[in-house]
């Protein structure tokens, strides 16, 4: 017995070494951790149980018959975060570079599937080096299975990727179809063909960091939500996003202890929007001030800044964020921001995460690139995505709120629960210069009527009061007793329950 025993604890330390010390050395001397380490830092110290660890290739040809590492370079199995369950994958670039065969694929299918039954979400640790060439058509079959279970759990099970290394080819699709995705900078890229192949068909010069680095896909594509400096850090801040998530879609997001008073009141807010409705401010500041502990986990940063996106605890419960921001564009929306919150405000409706809509928003963005790259199909995704929603919505509006982009900024039209407006804002159809210049537009050479007919229009439509005569509009509130009113709204649509018509699925203007 004690042989056998032996034997056992010899496979098992042969199968964590990987592809041995030599390439556990290479994969630090990049920088990176290895897949072991990284799944250790992700979860709860002792608390990952592994599956498969045994799992070899079952290939044949071109010698490989003769390299049948146990795990087939990929680390599966399930664990905690903060004590709540979920399962993970974890690529072994020392292993035959991370690279998918049939028996790989099986591995990740086989913790998706569970996760799905199980109701927990599914973190995959991407490091590889593409489809196992040796396999052939298997390998692309076993992307095939993945990228099925991809579609299956989406919107069941919160699903996060984690990019810390290569990502090339078909291998990209499976990220792509994840509600996350986090990168790690200089040591981490995606891209379906690589800087050879783009430059034999092109003749463009570019490197791997250009064509798909981090930098590219949180800046330019918005392919990825964040970029971290090193494993470490993306590691710790996946572990802080799951604990905004609930583990599945039935399943109301977790709870935690808070020591902020729910009606904290704040008294610079009555002094947060300037005087001059040019100057811009910053709506972070007003998140940070709403939020308990001003704790404000922000996705997609660096993409499309003139909305902001993210996640919020209001007395220990996560709340979904969307908000325009002045500082950038004043906060007009456009294709990208368009395209970042209606992502978001999906995948909130998605997992039952009330959503807080913060708006100051002139508009949409004039002009022949945005018409020719489909503003208003774009546009239409964040009305749709608004539409369709079910769960508990407030709305505040700070300042300008303007025309078409009123009302898709979770609207009453859009059947949001609660709308209140502050003393500073302007519910109208666009703003008072170019109001005046349509309706007077005979008196447009008189500099005088033009700015008597300009007050006079500010004195009655530069308001939220119109709006709220009409019920548009809940309540003209305080800005200083924001936080105590959303607070107070969404703990009474804790128990809201709304249907929509029976449909297969809906067509959301893709």
């Amino acid at each position: 017995m004690k042989d056998i025993l032996e034997q056992l604890e010899d496979r098992r330390e042969t199968a964590r070494m990987g592809g041995g010390k030599g390439r556990i050395d290479a994969q630090h001397g990049r920088g990176k951790l290895t897949a072991r380490e990284r799944v250790d830092l992700l979860l709860d110290e002792g608390s990952f149980e592994e599956f498969d660890m045994f799992v070899t290739h079952r290939c044949t040809d071109f010698g490989m018959e003769d390299q049948k590492p146990a795990g087939d370079g990929v680390v599966t199995g399930w664990g905690t975060i903060n004590g709540r369950l979920v399962y993970v994958f974890s690529q072994d670039f020392t292993v035959l570079g991370g690279s998918v065969s049939e028996t790989h694929a099986k591995k990740i299918c086989k913790i998706m599937d569970m996760a799905v039954q199980n109701g927990a979400p599914v973190i995959g640790i991407n490091d590889s080096g593409g489809a196992r060439i040796q396999e052939g058509v298997d390998s692309l079959a076993g992307y095939g299975e993945i990228f099925q279970r991809n579609v299956m759990a989406s919107g069941v099970v919160p699903q996060i990727s984690v990019i810390m290394g290569p990502c090339a080819g078909g291998a990209v699709y499976s990220p792509a179809m994840t509600d996350f995705i986090f990168m790690v900078k200089d040591s981490s890229y995606m891209f379906v063909t690589g800087p050879e192949v783009v430059k034999t068909v092109t003749n463009e010069q570019v490197t791997a960091e250009e064509l798909g680095g981090a930098s590219t896909h949180t800046k330019k594509s918005s392919v990825a939500d964040a970029a971290f400096e090193n494993d470490v850090e993306a590691l710790a801040e996946v572990r802080r996003l799951v604990d905004f998530l609930p583990a599945n879609n039935r399943e109301a997001p977790p709870v935690r202890p808070f020591f902020d008073e729910p009606d904290r009141i704040e008294p610079s807010l009555d002094t947060l929007v300037p005087a001059n409705a040019n100057t811009p401010y910053d709506m972070k500041e007003l998140i940070l001030k709403l939020a308990d502990e001003s704790d404000f986990y922000e996705i997609q940063q660096d993409f499309a800044k003139n909305i902001i996106t993210g996640f919020i605890r209001i007395e220990g419960r996560t709340v979904g964020v969307v908000a325009n921001q002045p500082m950038v564009l004043a906060g007009v929306l456009d294709i990208d921001s368009s395209r970042k919150a209606a992502r978001f405000v999906r995948f909130c409706d998605a997992f039952e995460i009330p959503i807080l809509t913060l708006v100051d928003v002139p508009g949409f963005l004039p002009g022949t690139s945005q018409e020719y790259g489909g503003v208003i199909k774009h546009g239409a995704k964040l009305l749709f995505a608004y539409g369709e929603a079910t769960v508990p919505m407030v709305t505040i509006a700070t300042r300008k709120t303007y025309g078409g982009a009123y009302v898709v900024m979770a609207s009453k039209h859009l059947q949001a629960d609660f709308n209140y407006a502050w003393p500073t804002a302007e519910v109208a159809v666009m703003g008072a210069k170019g109001a005046v210049e349509i309706i007077h537009r005979a008196d447009k050479g008189d500099a005088d009527k033009i700015a008597q007919h300009t007050a006079d229009y500010e004195a009655r439509f530069a308001n939220p009061f119109v709006a709220a005569e009409r019920g548009f509009i809940d309540e003209v509130i305080q800005p200083r007793t924001t936080r105590k009113r959303i607070a107070r709204a969404f703990a009474s649509l804790r128990n809201k329950k709304k249907e929509m018509p029976w449909k297969k699925h809906d067509n959301i203007p893709l």
